[in-house]
């Protein structure tokens, strides 16, 4: 098996150059394969592991728009359409300067597996452009999300694709992307999701991931008898994310000591609590501030250009971004105590820093389960949109609980059947892959 997967990894790296983060994605899912590869040799005699990583279909697109100068400029536009195996394709657009096609190939083969544990019947796709909403003004956001989506309307509907937001595109970039699908269109169908309250939206989206992850961590530790209450948590990022993680980490009884952006981590020993929290939301996403100025006014320490993985604790939740956890982090959260890692963000910790926390046996809960909450949600939004309904708060949070509850469900019974215990990350991605295989399986060739 470790010939073939070597074999299979080298013909992968050949025909992706230029693409790591794609390729490390694929990797960490095929090597926890080799167990279920030798109970279904069919697998591989149909080539499913070579179809699963070629996307169904990818758009490549120029988006040209006038800034406010009245001068053009030029981006460029993406959409992988990765697996519709179980359901449309499901994923966020992101606009970063950072965005390439490996990015998102990356992004879209993972979407694939989290979508899978959800339970709900939605296959894996992700989409964006190199274009940076920073700095812009509302009119000139607007352009470009107008540009976008005249191009990209034509492969995306509420049976076909649906993209929700991710880094870049918020509940301000949702709506112009909304508003011109809806012209092009004609028709007001639930062909997006983080969609505004009054126009299709769904209670509970915004927090959907932040709280996903917190309660995936209460769920591993609940199989070591504990919970988070009287637990010290770390958590990096500052954004939408990190913000809601906090809040449901703190309702939950833990005390989180730390936030970061790239300037550098806060470490507040006494805790942020609800009125702090209230002051990050504000100084992030209406001021567009800098989390130093948190420290300033809390009088706490500001760790310059420090991630927050050298501060002591017991749980700690990654929300930033891919790869900001790497080996030496890992070490020291490991060194420090540490019991239990929920990655809010998407693949947060390098290859190597999981190898540090598998095999120091503390609960890992890989991004592909653990943050398949904000996913879930979206789930949760085509529903109430097919329906024409609106949930109440409780009622999505509840269903949410549940969701995660099920993917934890899901992990702990693949362990149990593929003698893995504590290893999240094989059962996350056999759960996953498991239900996709299958349903290739039962549709043919296509």
């Amino acid at each position: 098996m470790s010939e073939f997967v070597q074999s299979f990894m080298q013909n992968l790296k050949a025909k992706n150059p230029s693409q790591p983060e794609f390729i490390q994605a694929v990797q960490e899912v095929i090597e926890s394969l080799a167990p279920v590869i030798e109970r279904h040799p069919e697998y591989i005699e149909c080539k499913l592991l070579e179809r699963i990583v070629i996307p169904e279909r990818t758009m490549i697109f120029r988006v040209p728009w006038l800034d406010d100068a009245g001068k053009v400029q030029v981006n460029t536009g993406y959409r992988v359409e990765f697996n519709s195996a179980i359901g449309p394709f499901k994923g966020g657009l992101r606009f970063h300067p950072t965005v390439n096609l490996g990015i998102l190939k990356f992004l879209g083969f993972e979407q694939v597996f989290k979508n899978s544990l959800t339970t709900l019947p939605m296959g894996g796709g992700k989409g964006g452009s190199d274009f940076d909403p920073k700095g812009k003004s509302d009119n000139e956001v607007m352009k470009f999300c107008q540009s976008f989506m005249n191009e990209l309307f034509r492969y995306i509907g509420p049976d076909t694709d649906v993209p929700a937001g991710d880094i870049g595109v918020g509940g301000r970039e949702i709506g112009f992307l909304f508003g011109q699908y809806k012209k092009l269109a004609n028709e007001f169908t639930g062909v997006l999701t983080g969609k505004g309250l009054a126009w299709g939206g769904s209670l509970i989206r915004p927090e959907a991931t932040g709280y996903g992850t917190t309660y995936f961590a209460r769920e591993m530790l609940k199989t070591r008898g504990e919970s988070l209450k009287g637990k010290v948590a770390t958590v990096s990022g500052s954004g939408n994310v990190a913000q809601y993680a906090v809040q449901k980490i703190t309702e939950l009884g833990g005390k989180v000591v730390t936030l970061s952006d790239s300037d550098g981590s806060i470490y507040d020993s006494k805790g942020i609590d609800a009125e702090k929290l209230a002051f990050v939301m504000n100084l992030k996403n209406v001021k567009r501030g800098r989390i130093k100025e948190y420290a300033d006014k809390y009088s706490c320490e500001f760790l310059a250009g420090k991630r927050p993985w050298g501060v002591k604790c017991d749980v700690a939740f990654p929300c930033a971004t891919q790869n900001e956890v790497d080996v030496n982090d890992a070490n020291a959260l490991v060194k420090n105590g540490c019991k239990c890692v929920s990655e809010g963000a998407n693949m947060p910790s390098t290859p190597e820093a999981v190898d540090v926390f598998l095999k120091a046996k503390i609960l890992f809960g890989p991004g592909k389960a653990a943050n398949a909450g904000g996913v879930a949600t979206s789930g949760l939004e085509m529903s109430q949109n097919s329906l024409r309904l609106s949930w109440t708060r409780e009622e999505v949070d509840q269903r949410l609980d549940g969701i995660m509850c099920a993917i934890h469900t899901q992990c702990a019974n693949a362990m149990d059947e593929y003698k893995c215990k504590d290893n999240y990350v094989m059962a996350a991605n056999i759960a996953g892959f498991k239900k996709i295989a299958d349903a290739m399986m039962a549709q043919g060739l296509v």
